[in-house]
């Protein structure tokens, strides 16, 4: 049975399998009368985009998209959906679709208001103060997929075209007014998306659980998030109508992005970098780092993965958890090294440099120094 369910926390969120028949009324509820549906090229024309647009029209609140996103959207994409949103004098965004739609939806929101330059933005100390608050639009977020969490979240991450950086763009009113988490709109999903998209709120739930920052509110759904993907990832992986495990999985995305305003940490930091120079999936790309990382933060974080494989039904305390992410891993068909995933011609000294400039290395237990995240790197090669 798929559950329903109204939430208030991080932000208004309706969950429940065909839910997404409210987006008129959740776009009234943010204030949205001529809402911009801005999702990723590969969604523009399936099925599940068609219907809510046209479930958008109906309602008199019009019928517009804007769907020219990259996998890893960068500024480009940024200028063009900025050009179309201002220039249709749309007052709110429906960010639909994976991490890639929702995080470029959120900052043209964002954006639409703002005369300043989009780095001047970046998440470096108090930068998003430079924003002006009445320029921001309202946002609806809409998840096609269960992993990046982005819908419950106050950033965006854009690549820098030039230098190649995965760059990240905050502010506290980036979070979305409403957010409708409909499982249905993920069963189309393919295995190796699945796969991916899962093992990246894996990766979310098991880095801020890894972080030393404290926030027990954090680790209690950090936890409670890593049980729904062990539990429900192999069953909507082997079933993609599984309508109760793709919820399940919709919770566990929604879980890891809110639990990492604890911290992120190395899995994060080495895979945004390959990501934005060689365009591998973030989530696959993060579960081929995940064994190596957790190994290399052994000493920091064995004590919390005693108690925490235990809660997870996996025998051996940290040791089993590492065995098991090795098993979880080869059970989705996911390569063992980057040579593997297909990156191939790698810049190594490029890559250190990004990685150590990653927000996310502020959030490993172990510090990451250049000659530690090169033997990293090198390890997964």
């Amino acid at each position: 049975m798929s559950p329903k369910a109204n939430w208030s926390y991080p932000t208004a969120i309706r969950f429940g399998a065909g839910r997404i028949s409210e987006i008129a009324e959740a776009c009234l509820a943010a204030g949205i009368s001529k809402p911009l549906l801005v999702t990723d090229r590969g969604l523009a024309d399936m099925e599940i985009t068609t219907k809510t647009l046209n479930l958008v029209e109906q309602a008199g609140l019009g019928r517009a998209m804007f769907s020219d996103v990259d996998p890893n959207p960068n500024e480009k994409n940024v200028e063009e959906g900025l050009k179309v949103y201002r220039e249709g004098g749309f007052d709110g965004v429906i960010a639909f679709g994976g991490g890639s739609g929702l995080d470029l939806a959120k900052t043209l929101a964002f954006m639409a208001g703002q005369s300043r330059p989009l780095w001047d933005f970046e998440d470096i100390g108090d930068w998003w103060t430079r924003a002006d608050p009445a320029g921001i639009h309202p946002i609806v977020a809409v998840p096609t997929t269960a992993g990046t969490g982005s819908e419950v979240g106050r950033a965006s991450v854009i690549t820098n075209s030039v230098t190649h950086e995965k760059k990240i763009i905050f502010h506290p009113k980036m979070l979305p007014a409403v957010v409708i988490c409909d499982p249905k709109l993920t069963v189309g999903m393919p295995k190796f998306i699945t796969a991916g998209t899962g093992l990246d709120a894996f990766a979310h739930c098991v880095e801020a659980y890894s972080s030393p920052h404290y926030h027990p509110m954090s680790q209690g759904i950090a936890l409670e998030g890593m049980r729904l993907v062990v539990d429900n990832l192999p069953r909507a992986y082997a079933d993609g109508s599984d309508i109760e495990a793709r919820a399940n999985m919709m919770s566990a995305a929604a879980m890891g992005a809110t639990a990492f305003q604890k911290g992120l940490g190395a899995i994060h930091a080495l895979s945004h970098p390959i990501g934005a120079h060689h365009h591998t999936h973030h989530g696959t790309t993060n579960a081929v780092f995940m064994p190596t990382v957790l190994k290399f933060n052994a000493d920091a974080i064995r004590d919390r993965f005693d108690r925490a494989a235990g809660y997870l039904g996996i025998d051996g305390g940290f040791d089993g958890f590492c065995a098991f992410v090795d098993q979880f891993n080869a059970g989705f068909a996911i390569p063992k090294t980057l040579t593997d995933l297909g990156v191939k011609d790698v810049h190594l000294d490029v890559l250190v440099r990004d990685a150590l400039n990653d927000p996310s290395t502020g959030g490993n237990p172990v510090t990451m120094t250049e000659a530690n995240t090169r033997a990293l790197f090198e390890s997964v090669l």
